[in-house]
């Protein structure tokens, strides 16, 4: 067996989304002779990147003040106009801006590529020295005899589907650091494991997701207002008693985001979030912007909805959670990319000060305390109780009496106390007490099938490679999961990965076709026995999003 190799730097950075690319340039801004590596499991920055975005700019104000003037792709739309619409199923109703709090407001925020800006800020980070791994997935935890994390080890390559060792295989790297960041996104892999070997959820509520699907057209020029932004809720949603919304925004070169979030404590597991999304598309006023138009992109991603009661602890001895590895978006502004930054901020400026105290694999508590008493923390507070009161009351209801508790925030007049709730997988309920939603068949103009649309997701993983999505017991799908929930995972996925085959003939067993994933990470979040754990495959698989 081969021998890993190992390397070693003063801080290792797991995952190359904003709060990673942040933590690595403020690190090398304070101290340059600080080594530094970021690992990106993606092919390049950006690759796996998927928001809609409407990007508060404040962080990025403070890690780089002159990004205006810098060439950032983020500087080309800001915001120009705001819309907010309740939908039926015929109409829409156009909401108000003023009932909302100020902190509500657009103003001052910029439109366009997530992705973009990540590989942007990949390049900033490299001119000061970080090292930038793509395509090396960090697949494991190295951690002492004391417990104590010391960095990561790469995955191996060139692995055959029955473990076997190709010709080109490669052992993983291992990565020794003095502190250890994990910006993996919602529901990392490895920061699934932190959390329960640490217990770092011991004091806070569990978090819960959102599935939000993605895609990008080119319109008609004539229908294009650039910095033009419009949320949507209500229907098609409402019918099911599940809560969600959609979003369109005009970007740059006459091309509009557009997607659809759905919040994955539906309780009715014949709720289908890719259907919703094509059908969300037919409204007539969704329609009409984009009929003329062509589909060019195509994602997913889970989104963290539990707000600041879900934030668990956010250190442990030689490491730390940061960005949406620990859960900081706002779910009325829609917004995470800014909390995201400033907490990778934060966990460098205490990295930075440890160091240079001569410590290393230790507990920084100062960092989980440098948020508790930040803006962050200021920003969270105040919509804490948004997403549980829409869950619990429905939309009309639950949006009014979430307006009224911002507002009590606020202006300090007696708020209720942040609200708890359950797991989204624990929120879904046996099919019988439900009757089969009928969705309308894709048009191939505006609305489209799953698999046709993966393929707009450049999606792609060595056929022959151990699958990455495991089942703890391969028994309960059909056991358990099909006659008591109608198998919700062939619906749940938003890239056709779950099938049911041999259904008719009484012979059914699971399929999972795992070279269409593109690592939303909704099975290992929604299954309602949790019997999938999705663990990262060979580094540089899955989607390969272009300005998404």
């Amino acid at each position: 067996m081969s021998e890993r190799e190992s390397m070693p730097y003063d801080v290792v950075i797991v995952g190359g989304g904003p709060a990673g690319l942040a933590a690595s340039i403020r690190l090398k801004q304070a101290n340059p002779e600080i080594s530094v590596c970021l690992l990106e499991k993606g092919s390049e920055i950006g690759a796996h990147i998927l928001s809609g975005a409407v990007v508060d700019p404040r962080a990025l104000d403070e890690l780089l003040p002159e990004w205006r003037t810098m060439d950032c792709p983020m500087a080309q739309v800001p915001v120009t106009d705001n819309w907010h619409w309740v939908l039926t199923k015929a109409k829409k109703h156009a909401l108000p801006h003023w009932p909302m709090p100020p902190f509500m407001s657009n103003e001052g925020n910029y439109t366009g590529s997530l992705g973009n800006l990540c590989r942007w800020l990949s390049e900033q980070a490299m001119e000061l020295g970080v090292e930038i791994f793509p395509g090396f997935a960090a697949a494991e935890i190295l951690t002492n005899k004391q417990g104590v994390v010391y960095g990561v080890a790469t995955g191996d390559m060139g692995v055959a589907k029955d473990g076997s060792h190709k010709p080109d295989y490669q052992p993983g790297m291992e990565l020794h650091a003095k502190y250890t960041l994990f910006a993996e996104g919602a529901r990392g892999h490895l920061t699934k494991r932190l959390k329960k070997t640490y217990q770092l959820e011991r004091d806070c509520q569990p978090q819960v997701y959102g599935i939000g699907i993605k895609e990008l057209w080119d319109i008609d020029p004539a229908k294009h207002v650039p910095g033009r932004v419009i949320h949507t809720q209500g229907w098609p949603l409402s019918e099911s008693n599940s809560w969600g919304g959609g979003f369109l925004y005009h970007q740059a070169n006459n091309q509009v985001a557009l997607g659809f979030v759905t919040a994955l404590d539906y309780a009715n597991p014949y709720v289908y979030p890719f259907e919703e999304f094509q059908r969300w598309k037919q409204h007539p006023d969704i329609r009409a912007i984009l009929e003329g138009g062509r589909r060019v992109s195509y994602g997913a991603r889970a989104i963290n909805e539990g707000g600041w009661q879900s934030v668990p602890r956010l250190s442990f001895p030689g490491g730390a959670l940061i960005g949406c590895s620990a859960g900081f978006v706002n779910v009325p502004r829609i917004k995470g990319s800014h909390t995201a930054m400033k907490s990778g901020m934060l966990a460098a400026d205490a990295i930075v000060a440890a160091i240079a105290a001569g410590r290393e694999l230790d507990d920084m508590t100062e960092y989980d305390d440098a948020v508790r008493s930040s803006w962050i923390a200021e920003e969270l507070k105040l919509v804490q109780n948004a997403q549980p009161m829409v869950s619990k009351f429905g939309g009309t209801w639950g949006t009014i009496l979430a307006g009224a508790d911002m507002w009590a925030r606020v202006l300090k007049i007696n708020p209720i106390k942040g609200m708890k709730h359950h797991t989204d997988a624990e929120a879904t309920q046996r099919a019988d007490i439900f009757k089969p939603i009928v969705y309308p068949k894709p048009d191939g103009v505006i609305s489209f099938d799953r698999l046709t649309s993966v393929s707009f997701s450049n999606t792609n993983h060595a056929e022959d490679q151990p699958c990455h999505l495991v089942l703890k017991d391969p028994t309960v799908p059909t056991r358990i999961n099909l006659p008591l929930y109608a198998g919700p995972e062939a619906r749940f996925c938003p890239a056709g990965v779950y099938e049911f085959v041999g259904v008719d003939e009484g012979e059914p067993r699971l399929q999972i076709n795992a070279q269409n994933c593109v690592h939303c990470k909704t099975c290992d979040i929604k299954d309602p026995t949790q019997n999938i754990d999705w663990v990262t495959p060979e580094g540089g698989g899955g989607p390969n999003y272009p300005n998404m």
